[in-house]
């Protein structure tokens, strides 16, 4: 199995070739598209959404991950093979919070690529192509050679002190549900369900009821709770939370019982 995540979005046809590379390579590929509408050139956000999501594809998939603002330049191809599956995509960070996560075994530079690359389309030209001749059965040291290290994200945090607690916006759903940095053993330190939060970030402040659902509340009502991911989320039932907020992937927040 191949899958992919990349920031082309599905309007051009982008996605249309990584694919046609890997089926004229291995025609009985399996691929599976993770998503296609990261944000423009955001890194972060797609090395946030591999490594939630690669946990739950079966041992041996193939990711492939393309958000490269550095395209051409000297960033490296990486390949990297972890306890469980193989990562392929640049050498940015995109790849490191899931390799991470399922243990780094071996990493290699990519130096196999389609014989008319292009400075400006790895995602076709180098990264579909590697996927798809490892899918086929060649072995990782035929397609680069091995190298010592890559590119890191820091893993999203957030600490507590005199009872504040310090995180980021670390991801905004298609709902404008907000994803912080705080983790649900890091909420429970501080609070518990139906307690009453205040949220502060840039000058605006705003209370919000710790619920378990979104319908706990009214429609319309702002509420945080923890979400599938572990994260304590920042929600309006039934409404966008962000765009009534204003609040985007990034900002810094300060959390605390009102």
């Amino acid at each position: 199995m191949i899958a992919l995540l990349t920031d082309f979005g599905t309007k051009d046809y982008f996605v249309a070739e990584m694919k046609a590379v890997i089926y004229s390579v291995n025609p009985k590929a399996r691929i599976v598209d993770i998503t296609h509408e990261i944000p423009p050139q955001d890194v972060y956000t797609g090395a946030f959404v591999l490594w939630r999501s690669y946990k739950w594809f079966p041992s041996g998939t193939i990711f492939v991950a393309v958000v490269d603002p550095g395209v051409g330049s000297a960033r490296l191809p990486l390949l990297i093979r972890t306890r469980h599956y193989f990562f392929i995509g640049p050498d940015n960070g995109l790849l490191s919070l899931a390799a991470e996560e399922d243990a780094v075994e071996r990493i290699y530079k990519i130096t196999a690529s389609l014989s008319h690359r292009s400075s400006t389309f790895h995602g076709r030209d180098v990264f579909a192509y590697a996927a798809a001749l490892l899918s086929r059965g060649v072995a990782p040291n035929f397609l680069g050679e091995e190298i010592a290290n890559f590119v890191r994200l820091e893993r999203p945090s957030a600490t507590i002190k005199d009872g504040l607690v310090y995180a980021k916006a670390i991801y905004i759903d298609r709902f404008g549900n907000i994803y912080t940095s705080i983790t649900k053993d890091i909420i429970y330190k501080i609070a518990k369900i139906n307690d009453e939060l205040c949220i502060k970030f840039y000058d605006k402040e705003f209370r919000a009821k710790f619920l378990e659902t979104y319908s706990a509340a009214p429609p319309g009502a702002l509420v945080v709770l923890v979400n599938s991911e572990g994260f304590l989320e920042i929600a309006v039932n039934r409404g966008n939370a962000s765009e009534e907020l204003g609040l985007t992937a990034g900002a810094d927040l300060v959390l605390y019982r009102c």
